[in-house]
This record gives structure tokens, C-alpha cells and sequence, in this order.
């Protein structure tokens, strides 16, 4: 039997990488669900967070997050032991072809987080590890939704942000689960804020109340009108408010709305010309609301994306352009002057 030797200095975590993958090490009980299309929804449905492992036997690297995975689910686990609450999940895509085309797999591993059967736009990017897989959880177990003390912290929110505030009558209701339950699907678009009980009785005069305050200090407040208790409004409403139509696209984000799979409908201009933009945006909600969802409709610094712009024969001296990426093409708009 030949003898392992480690370096002293070698990363313990790193050690137990290499004992979990050469079956040296005895893990605790892997906590690991195999989703296939028989049980993909009632298992992400029921959970309030699962972490999806996107992977193809055949790839290295696959094989090399398996045992970091199982690890991670281990180390979790231990600290949030409800199996509703956080699960860990995979899926052998080479197996499960249909399923990986459904959420536009493209490249393994692929590590997807979901909330109530919800995938979420932004997938793990972090650290291949135990320790950066576990926090990357323990911070979606932290809770979206500020609570407020006092009326006075309603006029000292961030309005560089996007804000929605509530106020409820208790928080053991339906409307304030529903509200939680938007709040953690939406917490990287919004702010949210609940006040409760006698702090939030002045503005409780006909029952629960909902409110969303846009960026900008001379913004008018804007009202849900649904019903609390109906998700699908509530979110719907929520959703509208906190992810503008047309956002901007950086090098920060640009693989991240690439990964949702749908064409770009691309504004370049120059960074000080806002009222292209403004004109940009009125006509697409104007002209194109109906498509929201099967195009990205998108601007851009025309300075930082010079090179995407010689592709079309354009430099930022011809901003603003607008252009369509299929991905496979772009097709440039003729004249802005037209826009309208």
C-alpha cells in the first residue's frame, strides 16, 4: 500500500478535498437530492432554498465539485438541519437533457440557486469550496426584510435605491409571508422594508398597506393596489418595481444576462447623454412592453464598449446606436432619429 504524503503547509481544506475524492475520508451523511423530471418540481417547490449542482460526468471539473459539494451540504446541514429549508440538489445533465435545456445549461459545472421553485437570474459565481459554498447559503438565509422602528426611518431610506416598504398589522399573517416570500426572491433588486403592529398603524387606515419608492428624492410614492395574499400579483407588481425594463449591461453582468438566454436589444450612448436613454426607454415601454421577457432590452457606456461596437462599424463619435445581439449576429437600427 503506497502512503499519501501531505505537505504541512498544503490549505486543510484542500487536504480534505483530496481524501474526500481518493474515498480516504468518511463524510457525514450526504445530504444531496438527484433531481429528474418526475420529482424537479415538488422538490424545488418545497424549498426555501436549494442550491442546484449542473453537471456532466464526463467533465473534470464536475468531478472535481463533487466532493466539495457533498461536503458543503454536510457543513450546512449541520446549521440548518430543516430538509425544507435548504437543499442541495444536482442534476446528471447528459442524463437530463430536457432539464438542462430548460434552464439553459450551457456549461459545467453550472451551481443554479432556486427559492420556492424559482430559479434566481444569478448563479454562484464564487470560490469552489466548502467555506465559500456555506456562506454563500448562510447569506441567503439572512432575512431581506429590514424592520422599521419608527415612522421616521421611512424618510431616511437609501433613495439611491429601490425601495418597497409595508406595513402590517402582525407579522404572524398571510400577507406579511407573502411580502417575505417576494422579499427573498427580490433581495438583490430591492430594498425591503415592514413595520408592524402600533408603529405601522398610522398607515394601516383601510388595513395592510404596500408601498414603492423609486429612485430619486422628488419620486412619488406608487401603491399596491392586489391582494396581499395573492403571490403571483404580488410579486408580479413587486418585480415591475425593482427590475427596470431596460437596464444597463457592464463587464460585471454581461455573462450573467448572456446566461438568461435571450436576445439583447442594445442602446449604446454616451455616458453623460441621458436623454437618449430616456428616449430609449419611453419607446420601449411604449412600443415593446408586450415583449419583456423574450428580449433584454439593455444600455450601454459607449466609451467602455468600444470594441462590441466596432463589430458594427461604429465608434462612440456615432453614439447613440442601437443595435440587436442574437448572439450569433448583431443587427444595427438604421437611424436613431427614427426611434420613435
Amino acid at each position: 500500500m503506497k502512503l499519501l504524503v501531505l505537505s504541512p503547509s498544503l490549505d486543510i481544506r484542500f487536504v480534505t478535498v483530496i481524501l474526500l475524492a481518493m474515498g480516504l475520508s468518511t463524510p457525514g451523511k450526504t445530504e444531496i437530492t438527484s433531481l429528474d423530471s418526475n420529482n424537479i418540481d415538488e422538490i424545488l417547490n418545497n424549498a426555501g432554498v436549494a442550491l442546484v449542482n449542473f453537471y456532466a460526468d464526463w467533465c473534470r471539473f464536475s468531478q472535481m465539485l463533487h466532493p466539495i459539494f457533498e461536503e458543503a451540504s454536510n457543513v450546512v446541514r449541520e446549521e440548518f438541519p430543516d430538509t425544507k429549508q435548504v437543499v442541495f440538489a444536482r442534476v446528471d445533465c447528459d442524463q437530463h437533457s430536457d432539464i438542462a435545456q430548460r434552464y439553459r445549461i450551457t456549461k459545467y459545472p453550472t451551481l443554479k440557486l432556486f427559492r420556492n421553485g424559482m430559479m434566481m437570474k444569478r448563479e454562484y459565481r464564487g470560490q469552489r469550496s466548502v467555506v465559500a459554498i456555506a456562506d454563500f447559503i448562510r447569506q441567503q438565509q439572512v432575512d431581506p426584510v429590514k424592520e422599521i422602528q419608527s415612522l421616521e426611518e421611512v424618510q431616511t431610506v437609501d433613495r439611491s435605491k429601490r425601495n418597497i416598504i409595508a406595513f402590517f398589522e402582525t407579522k404572524d399573517s398571510e400577507n406579511f409571508h407573502t411580502y417575505e416570500k417576494v422579499a427573498n426572491i427580490l433581495r438583490d433588486d430591492c430594498t425591503f422594508h415592514a413595520a408592524f403592529g402600533a408603529v405601522s398603524e398610522p398607515e394601516r387606515f383601510s388595513g395592510d398597506n404596500v408601498i414603492y419608492k423609486p429612485i430619486g428624492e422628488n419620486s412619488p410614492d406608487m401603491i399596491y393596489l392586489g391582494s396581499l395574499t395573492n403571490f403571483d400579483l404580488t410579486y408580479a407588481w413587486a418585480q415591475d418595481k425593482c427590475v427596470p425594463l431596460v437596464r444597463e449591461i457592464t463587464f460585471e453582468n454581461g455573462e450573467e444576462l448572456t446566461e438568461e438566454g435571450i436576445p439583447f436589444l442594445i442602446l449604446f450612448h454616451v455616458k453623460e447623454d441621458t436623454d437618449s436613454l430616456e428616449q430609449f426607454q419611453h419607446e420601449v415601454a411604449r412600443q415593446l412592453i408586450s415583449e419583456k421577457g423574450s428580449i433584454n432590452f439593455l444600455h450601454a457606456d459607449c466609451d467602455k464598449f468600444r470594441h462590441p461596437l466596432l463589430h458594427i462599424q461604429k465608434t462612440p463619435a456615432d453614439c447613440p446606436v442601437i443595435a440587436i445581439d442574437s448572439f450569433r449576429h448583431m443587427y444595427v437600427f438604421p437611424e436613431f432619429r427614427d426611434l420613435s
